[in-house]
């Protein structure tokens, strides 16, 4: 503060009114400058500098490799000149490189704010919640969120998914525009997704699943270069507001448990509908500019034709499914869904099945199976995919009271009561199970049929007699008269 003397104004009156002593005020007042301009810049070291011999080597290291850190320049000066610098020098090393870099380093690459317009731009991208430790009946929820953001009115969309394929995707996007009811005018933007890419390509070009559905839309794709995400800024910057919120909420509801994904799939649209209340306002201007939709919604699913191998499975995605076991050596088509896989043969379905997560897995329906197995129960006991033959903990707790009981008649045993389930119920084979279990008893499979059979209601008998025609036309009749 600067200051002036006032006229009949005791210095210590005048000091007190600075918030000073009277001998800092009188010093000031002869300077006639402000405290920060009678500051003098230091240059001199207030102790010696441990790293001035080693510097020039120092120096020549972060030229050649500029993203080297502090941390891994001080180890190696370590094992290079032992006993010669102490832990508590590593600030100091520090702050030299970091005045270095200011002063003389490379130039750094600069992120360029852009002016986003209005109904022009969408923006897509996957984020995974693992982090938030979400439970569906007390069981860990793995999962993405698929994210659409238009950059203007920052207005968002959010889809519960569980890889980043092309399905969930396409998906995503259409459930996004028909939510909305519009088609930004301009591009849809992504990073180098592999769902939307060649892979194994250096430039990572749109692959023509993607550009059907871009086409369909009438939208211009775009993406940023490899390793450059904050080119997709605005869904990349909000992946980490999006998680913030989400377990803000979570800490505020008390439980990070859901009875379904039903229930989870609500919590998280009330969230994201709250949100774009307050966003309203530049999402009308948006909409005025943006395109209507399409007359139809494109297909979410990929068709594969492929031919049913001698183990009676499929290859699709890399990952293997079972078939209908009747059609071995003919060829079906595959729906691929993101979250379910779909046989059909013929044009008809003939199975349909979850969907793998990741590569090189199996999923098996013993149903498909069941009746070779039947006829080659040796097989069972070295079968690739035994464990997909338990269909329940209490289908696999059975077989191991089985195996311990009659070790050499197991597999038949065991098959004989998989099949009845195939052809007849497996929940109430299951109950029957389970109870024979809990009692401690034999599991003989005719006392189980005997158990999970359920009586067949008889069908209602209800007679509709003929209407009585004499009737009517007396009522003609009368109605003439």
């Amino acid at each position: 503060m600067k200051l002036s003397r006032e006229k009949n104004l005791p210095m210590a009156t005048l000091a007190a009114k600075a918030g000073m002593g009277e001998k800092t005020a009188r010093k000031y007042i002869r300077s006639g400058l402000l405290s920060s301009q009678m500051k003098k810049p230091r240059d001199w070291r207030t102790r010696e500098d441990p790293f001035t011999d080693v510097w020039p080597e120092v120096e020549a290291l972060i030229k050649e490799a500029p993203g080297l850190e502090a941390l891994t320049v001080f180890e190696d000066l370590h094992r290079r000149y032992p006993g010669k610098f102490q832990h508590g020098q590593l600030r100091t090393l520090q702050r030299r490189i970091r005045v270095w870099r200011g002063l003389s380093g490379p130039d750094a690459e600069v992120f360029f704010s852009q002016v986003h317009q209005p109904g022009v731009q969408g923006q897509s991208d996957f984020t995974s919640m693992n982090a938030l430790d979400i439970t569906l009946g007390g069981l860990l929820f793995p999962h993405l969120l698929y994210h659409f953001v238009l950059p203007y009115s920052n207005w968002e969309y959010v889809q519960v998914c569980f890889s980043e394929s092309f399905e969930s995707l396409s998906a995503g996007i259409q459930s996004a525009l028909w939510f909305l009811g519009r088609v930004p005018a301009g591009h849809h933007r992504t990073d180098n997704l592999s769902a939307a890419t060649f892979k194994g390509e250096e430039r990572r070009e749109f692959n023509e699943a993607y550009m059907a559905l871009m086409r369909h839309y009438n939208i211009s794709p775009t993406k940023n270069r490899p390793g450059k995400s904050n080119e997709n800024g605005d869904v990349e910057q909000a992946h980490y507001r999006i998680k913030e919120r989400v377990d803000q909420a979570l800490l505020l509801r008390g439980s990070r448990d859901f009875s379904g994904r039903g229930e989870y799939e609500e919590f998280l649209r009330k969230i994201f509908c709250d949100k774009n209340l307050g966003r309203s306002k530049r999402l009308q201007e948006e909409l005025v500019v943006m395109n209507p939709l399409p007359a139809y919604r494109m297909s979410d699913y990929r068709e594969f034709k492929v031919p049913v191998n001698p183990w009676s499975t499929i290859h699709v995605a890399k990952n293997t499914y079972s078939a209908p076991s009747r059609l071995i050596r003919y060829e079906v088509i595959v729906r691929l869904y993101a979250e379910r896989v779909e046989i059909y043969f013929a044009g008809q379905r003939v199975a349909e099945m979850a969907r793998l997560r990741g590569q090189g897995k199996a999923r098996i329906d013993y149903r498909h199976v069941i009746g070779s197995l039947v006829r080659k129960p040796g097989a069972f006991e070295n079968y690739r995919y035994r464990e997909e033959m338990f269909p329940t903990t209490a289908f696999r707790q059975a077989y191991d009271q089985i195996q311990e009981e009659d070790p050499r008649h197991a597999s038949r045993r065991y098959l004989k009561i998989l099949e009845w389930a195939a052809t007849n119920s497996e929940s109430s084979m299951e109950q029957s199970l389970r109870a024979l279990m809990d009692a401690g008893d034999d599991l003989d499979f005719d006392r189980l049929v005997r158990m999970s059979e359920c009586p067949v209601e008889k069908p209602l008998d209800i007679h509709i007699p003929l209407p009585d025609m004499q009737a009517y036309d007396a009522l003609i009749e009368e109605v003439a008269v």
